[in-house]
């Protein structure tokens, strides 16, 4: 029975001697169409399409002879050898490693890419892959059949972003198209592809490669003698802070919203964007809904200063909500009951929100339970001091409601 097996890399480069001896010796080979084609292959060995791995590896697992499996690319890298690792195959694992299809597209784009996220795009991880190319401004895409460009494109409505489609990378249909977003979806691309998309608040930057070249990912672009969380206002002049706003609750919200990588994040009836932008700066997409015009631009000033991504939209709540895509965390910044149970038929997995009195708590938290979340409640209260003689300055008391949905979103 075979227990070890040479997963080789293609790049459509010539292959490397170490490749070729791999092949000559080969009893099995699985790979794609394409690879089962190379000439190297020997004409004796038994050829498996691969489709799902898992199967493939029981095939090689039962085999006796020689197996080796053809991957595009890297097959380290989002690739082939972490399922042919897993302890059920009992396989060991030889690699001979080719260039990644991420740094093909990228030196093909003449970008480089240490700053750019990377994600995979099933169908089931589609919608968190377009949540990270709405808050990242460089976002390399590996597609697959059903959640390719054009489906990327449509799930960005509302957001500008230029993509750099690389297909069928390494062969002789290779080809490489840019085009703006919103262009995306009326055309069919051909898989297999990885989509570079790029813009958003410091997109000149991450096109150029003018980062701080450092740590690889995207870093958040706030300055750097901007340290901690619910900061203060950083302009002095700017309209005074409701309860809802004052950096105390902020923080309480934020530590309830668990904002993440993958996430979007609703915040509604945002203000001047003191939350949406900081939910931001842990990686999360966030759309700032807001009805005064005012403060939508604020919130746009707010995150340029962050130096992160949001999308504002301007609008009242709960009639607004309607064409926004689906949220997983989402703070209320007002607009009680009413917007408290738009927002509960969605289904995001958090949704907090907060009350000035205990009628107003009560309600709340009735619309919450009714939408089938458990309910949290608890009274803040925050007292600023003046440290130069250390007599109150000012005091806030308000209630903390959080609804956690007891199942889990996709």
């Amino acid at each position: 029975m075979a227990d070890r097996v040479t997963v080789i890399g293609w790049d459509g480069s010539p292959l490397t001697q170490a490749a070729r001896s791999a092949l000559s010796a080969a009893t099995l080979v699985a790979g794609a169409a394409h690879h089962l084609a190379l000439p190297e292959v020997p004409l004796r060995a038994e050829r498996i399409r691969l489709g799902s791995v898992d199967l493939a590896a029981r095939r090689i697992a039962g085999h006796r002879g020689s197996a080796v499996v053809l991957a595009d690319g890297d097959p380290g890298f989002f690739g082939v050898v972490r399922t042919l690792r897993a302890p059920e195959h009992g396989l060991e694992v030889e690699v001979v490693p080719a260039v990644s299809s991420v740094a093909t597209a990228f030196a093909r784009a003449g970008m480089p890419w240490d700053d750019a996220r990377i994600v995979v795009a099933h169908r089931r991880t589609l919608r968190r892959a377009v949540n990270v190319c709405r808050a990242h401004p460089k976002v390399a895409v590996l597609t697959s059949p059903g959640a390719g460009p054009a489906e990327l494109a449509l799930l960005l409505d509302g957001v500008h972003r230029t993509f750099v489609i690389c297909e069928e990378l390494g062969t002789t249909r290779e080809q490489v198209t840019v085009l703006t977003s919103d262009k995306v979806a009326d055309l069919v691309w051909r898989d297999p592809n990885v989509v570079i998309v790029i813009g958003g608040a410091g997109s000149l930057t991450a096109a150029s490669g003018n980062g701080s070249g450092w740590i690889a990912g995207h870093e958040p672009g706030y300055p750097p003698e901007l340290r901690g969380w619910a900061l203060p206002p950083a302009d002095p002049q700017a309209p005074p802070a409701g309860e809802g706003e004052y950096a105390g609750l902020r923080a309480a919200q934020l530590a309830r919203l668990g904002p993440r990588v993958g996430d979007l994040v609703w915040d509604i009836g945002s203000g001047g964007g003191a939350l949406a932008a900081e939910a931001a700066r842990f990686g999360a997409a966030v759309i700032a809904v807001d009805a005064d015009p005012d403060a939508c631009r604020r919130s746009v000033t707010e995150a340029r200063r962050l130096g992160v991504q949001l999308q504002v939209v301007q609008g009242r709540a709960p009639h607004v909500l309607e064409r926004l895509p689906e949220p997983d965390v989402v703070r209320i910044g007002g607009g009680g009951v009413p917007v408290v149970t738009a927002v509960a038929d969605r289904r995001p997995q958090r949704i907090v929100t907060h009350a000035s009195t205990r009628d107003e708590a009560e309600a709340i938290g009735a619309a919450l339970a009714a939408g089938g979340y458990d309910v949290e409640c608890a009274l803040l209260q925050a007292v600023e001091l003046d440290t130069a003689d250390w007599t109150e300055r000012e005091r806030t008391v308000v209630f903390l409601l959080c609804g956690r949905h007891p199942e889990p979103r996709a």
